[in-house]
């Protein structure tokens, strides 16, 4: 059984450092310059408290020597005033770091705030056929893992590698400027050091991932498991469950301890390579200073300076896969931003009367197939004609196109032949928003907000009043059911509606949909998962809504549209018969007899 593999947190990917890459992220630097006054301020604190920070060895080599009674050269000032000197340092230090991390947070969670904004902005107004192509955990992935990414980069990363290229040009100048006989032997062995660090970091980061991945297989084992606990008790396969987990837990510890031995060799290693090359420096010093060319005090500037730049060199390999992984994040998120959108109104607007339906539609040989799957002509050459009020039925087998028709109305895909009409004006002479404020969906799997219910019907018209919405969820049959909670209308639905039965949500959209008080209507198959008491309930609000509207009918259940003025029956994306129930129940050998038939053999 194929199982996923990897840690439960996604990881931005990382890519090559290069100047497409590096234009790509400059996409973050747009969402910086309005923060412009704070940024700047925040580089220039980095720079003073890295300043701060080396100027510590300096004023420590002076305090020891100027012990020693050496008061030659800058700051020759007692042991006293040198102290006071590196307290008042430390002080200005302590208050410039917290500036730096300040400013910068600030920048960052502002410009955040302002990207993840933009990206719902950009993504909530994406067409279908954008969201029928991805899955909903990536899409929320780039509004969280990957903006996170950048954000750990505008606070943190970028910071640390302006305050590291500081620190290392600031070291190397001060150790060079101690003494360049050191600086050379320290050249020679701490970036060999460093090397080895690297090249045997990165081994032992592929075993920690390779732990992890074992271990997320087995909380897969865990989850399939509860999931499916009644196929493994109907098979009596608690057993074999058992030794699965066991061996997948038993992998997990192997390569944990295999993991441990070698981190345990690599710490061992660094602390007898860094020890030891601090040892061959401060020997090679003292070597120095018994010959008069090196001070105490130089002595231990030079190895506190040592520790800094070599403490900074080993940093870089981090942020530098840091950097990676925020032009990784910033490369799909620029990808997400430039998919085309539709041309949707983000603002709220008022229906405009020159763009007022009365409801008559016409599909005029209509042709489509989805973009993911060209080949296939889901419509072909559908035509149909609905006055405004007509209640439309669409009929047919599965996969014969009705649900297509609905998403063609609702403009959510746009024909590939033919054209649709609204009151006699092709749809694409109708702004979306404007067209879709006028027309309503009950589908058959009724998805409501985690809020309460007066949120999920208010949703069909936000603002309305309490007395409105009551008044639609009387209509629809729902307000006796929603009286009966001890919270009525301020009962909370839970996530996707779960709190409330099928019949319940059902009445809930029709509510809703009554609120929008649409001039043409949507009903896909909404009442095909319903026991007959809801379903008797849900239709009579169903008659309600479609009262003096358009409505346009998908149905399985052909006793639901019988009284329709029209029944279209379509057979693999064609109309195969038209007319009303009694005109197509007369036909010989025709779908919708058969159709009718087999209902009632069923029934």
């Amino acid at each position: 059984m194929a199982r996923p593999r990897g840690d439960n947190k996604e990881e931005s990917p990382k890519v090559k450092i290069s100047k497409e890459s590096i234009k790509e992220a400059m996409v973050i630097f747009r969402y910086l310059r309005p923060y412009n006054r704070v940024f700047i301020p925040g580089l220039v604190f980095i720079g003073l408290s890295s300043g701060t920070t080396m100027a510590f060895p300096f004023l420590l080599k002076k305090l020891i020597d100027s012990a020693h009674g050496d008061l030659t050269g800058p700051f020759a000032f007692t042991p006293g005033t040198i102290a006071l000197i590196m307290i008042a340092v430390l002080a200005v230090q302590m208050v410039f770091s917290f500036l730096r991390i300040y400013l910068f947070t600030y920048v960052g969670e502002h410009t955040v705030a302002d990207m993840r904004t933009d990206i719902y902005r950009h993504m909530i107004i994406m067409p279908m056929d954008f969201f029928a192509q991805r899955r909903v955990g990536e899409l929320s992935s780039r509004i969280t893992a990957d903006v996170s990414q950048i954000q750990d980069a505008v606070t943190s990363v970028f910071a640390e590698i302006l305050r590291g290229i500081l620190v290392l040009i600031i070291g190397m100048g001060m150790i060079m400027y101690i003494n360049m006989k050191m600086t050379l032997l320290m050249l020679s062995v701490v970036p060999v050091i460093i090397v080895i660090a690297l090249v045997f970091g990165k081994f032992i980061r592929k075993l920690s991932r390779q732990a992890q991945d074992q271990l997320a297989e087995s909380g897969t084992i865990v989850q399939e498991t509860l999931q499916g606990i009644s196929n493994v008790k109907a098979f009596s396969n608690e057993w074999y469950e058992i030794k699965r987990y066991t061996k997948s837990i038993n992998d997990v510890v192997k390569l944990a301890i295999s993991n441990g031995r070698f981190r345990g060799i690599f710490v061992s290693f660094m602390l007898f390579s860094v020890f030891g090359a601090i040892v061959l420096v401060v020997w090679y010093g003292a070597g120095l200073m018994q010959q008069g060319h090196l001070s105490f005090g130089d002595l231990t500037a030079f190895v506190v300076y040592t520790a800094f730049v070599g403490g900074t060199m080993a940093g870089f390999a981090e942020l530098y896969s840091q950097l990676q992984k925020t032009l990784g994040a910033t490369q799909r998120v620029r990808e997400l931003l430039k998919e085309p959108s539709e041309n949707v109104e983000i603002a709220a607007v008022e229906l405009q009367d020159e763009f007022r339906l009365h409801g008559n539609v016409s599909l005029e040989n209509i042709g489509f197939s989805y973009p993911s799957r060209k080949e296939v002509e889901v419509i072909k050459d559908v035509t149909i004609q609905a006055r405004s009020g007509q209640q439309i039925a669409i009929v047919g087998p599965s996969g014969a196109g009705k649900s297509t028709l609905a998403s063609l109305l609702l403009r959510f895909y746009e024909p590939d032949k033919g054209r649709i009409l609204f009151d006699g004006k092709e749809a694409g002479t109708i702004p979306l928003t404007q067209l879709r404020k006028q027309m309503a969906l009950v589908p058959q799997d009724i998805l409501l907000f985690g809020g309460t219910i007066l949120e999920n019907i208010a949703y069909g018209k936000p603002g309305a009043s309490i007395k409105d919405v009551h008044a639609a969820a009387r209509k629809a049959n729902a307000h006796d059911f929603i009286m009966g909670f001890p919270e009525g209308y301020e009962t909370v639905v839970g996530e996707r509606g779960v709190k409330l039965s099928g019949g319940q949500r059902q009445r809930v959209a029709i509510a809703r949909a009554i609120l929008k008080d649409p001039v043409i209507l949507l009903l896909d198959e909404a009442t095909s998962s319903l026991d007959s008491e809801s379903e008797s309930l849900v239709q009579e609000a169903l008659q309600n809504l479609m009262k003096n509207r358009t409505s346009f009918v998908i149905a399985h259940r052909l006793s639901t549209i019988r009284n329709a003025d029209v029944i279209v029956v379509l057979e693999e994306g064609k109309v195969k018969e038209s007319g009303t129930h009694q005109e197509l129940i007369t036909i010989e050998e025709g779908l919708y007899r058969n159709l009718n038939k087999l209902q009632l053999f069923e029934a």
